[in-house]
């Protein structure tokens, strides 16, 4: 590998204005949306039974169903014996009352699934679609391996106890950030208030939702040994932020904690463009080619969410795999920059090639040829 290192000029900030000290959460992952800076994280990839926060998968496949046309929102599933004990009325758990052997509407199960927090919807879901929840469980874990969320496996489609499940806050917070990117429409219902269906009403089961900080989503959950979790979402002044905790000892923990997390961040960073989409960032050398260079850019504008007031300096190092041999295309990934406040990692961006460099002659091959030999031996 090889790697270039550069620094951005900014004074030293206050200690406090970086770190957030008492974190209660065991795990923890919070990323500002738009620039993808990684504000906080403890113990991210840490694995950890998922419980009701495995529904945001379930969710995942049913609005990518509904995006291929494979489902519709008028699609109607029938409420088998087991969706009906297991996660009904006599199962004693979130549900959203589903009367056995009825036929529902997919639109009203997803509701029933993001509002009420409903575990017999889920299963009604998995079954219609998959034929069993253990199939469509497996549809989840390969879900998650395509999404690159490759700490993540799901036993059920609900998040009751099950040895198969689990998940990381890293994992959960680019979950959230897919959905919410990717089925904005959809995304609205986990902040919907409440939901009446059979003459049934409930409100929404998200307890964040209730802080009054402008949370919009996505849910939270419960597993014995493991405590409290959540993923939230929220924007405040054209800044969006996701949030993952998990590992908390009571409900009113995993509210303060979001609460303090989330009006930390908001009030004390602010976003910084480093670099122009399209600009020169650096370069690599290439062996082999017509030219011995070639400049590194990002597809899009190079931002960070940084200390607003102290911006400590950051550092950022462009690495690539060497030697980089020609031909070279236009538009190639070629490497990343590593982008670093302090010790703290805060952001990768891919680099892609400038410009095409073709082959060089045959004696500027040879030339590249011993330097990398020289360089190899050295």
């Amino acid at each position: 590998m090889a790697c270039a290192a550069f620094a951005f000029a900014g004074p030293v900030p206050a200690a406090d204005e970086t770190r957030l000290p008492g974190l209660k959460a065991r795990q923890i992952y919070l990323v500002e949306d738009r620039s993808g800076t990684v504000l906080l994280a403890q113990n991210e990839n840490q694995a950890f039974p998922p419980a009701s926060l495995a529904k945001l998968m379930t969710m995942d496949l049913v609005f990518e169903a509904l995006k291929q046309g494979e489902v519709t929102v008028d699609t109607t599933y029938r409420v088998s014996e087991n969706a009906w004990r297991k996660g009904g009325a006599p199962s004693g758990t979130t549900t959203m009352f589903a009367a056995l052997r009825s036929e529902i509407r997919l639109e009203d199960l997803i509701k029933g699934v993001i509002i009420h927090n409903a575990n017999d919807a889920c299963i009604i879901i998995a079954e219609g679609m998959s034929g069993s929840e253990g199939r469509f469980a497996e549809r989840m874990s390969a879900r998650a391996r395509d999404l690159g969320l490759t700490r993540s496996q799901f036993g059920n489609a609900t998040g009751l106890p099950s040895e198969e499940s689990r998940s990381t806050a890293r994992d959960l917070v680019e979950l959230a950030r897919h959905i919410y990117h990717q089925y904005p429409d959809y995304y609205r219902l986990y902040a919907q208030p409440d939901f009446e269906w059979n003459k049934i009403f409930q409100r929404n089961k998200n307890p964040l939702l209730a802080l009054g900080i402008g949370i919009d989503g996505l849910g939270a959950g419960y597993a014995e040994g493991s405590g409290f979790a959540a993923v939230a979402s929220i924007e405040r002044d054209g800044t969006r932020l996701f949030l993952a905790l998990g590992g908390l000892q009571s409900d009113k923990d995993r509210q303060e904690e979001a609460r303090r997390v989330l009006d930390w961040a908001l009030s004390s960073f602010a976003t910084r463009t480093l670099f122009a989409a399209g600009g020169s960032i650096g370069q690599a050398a290439i062996y082999g080619g017509e030219q011995r260079h070639v400049d590194l850019v990002a597809r899009e504008a190079v931002d960070v969410y940084v200390p607003a007031r102290n911006g400590e300096r950051l550092s950022g190092r462009i690495v690539y795999r060497w030697p980089l041999r020609a031909p070279v295309a236009e538009g190639q990934q070629v490497g990343v920059l590593k982008i670093s406040e302090g010790e703290r990692p805060l952001k990768e961006v891919p680099l892609y090639a400038a410009s095409s460099v073709q082959q060089g002659s045959l004696v500027s091959r040879a030339t590249d040829a011993l330097i990398e030999l020289a360089l190899f031996w050295l």
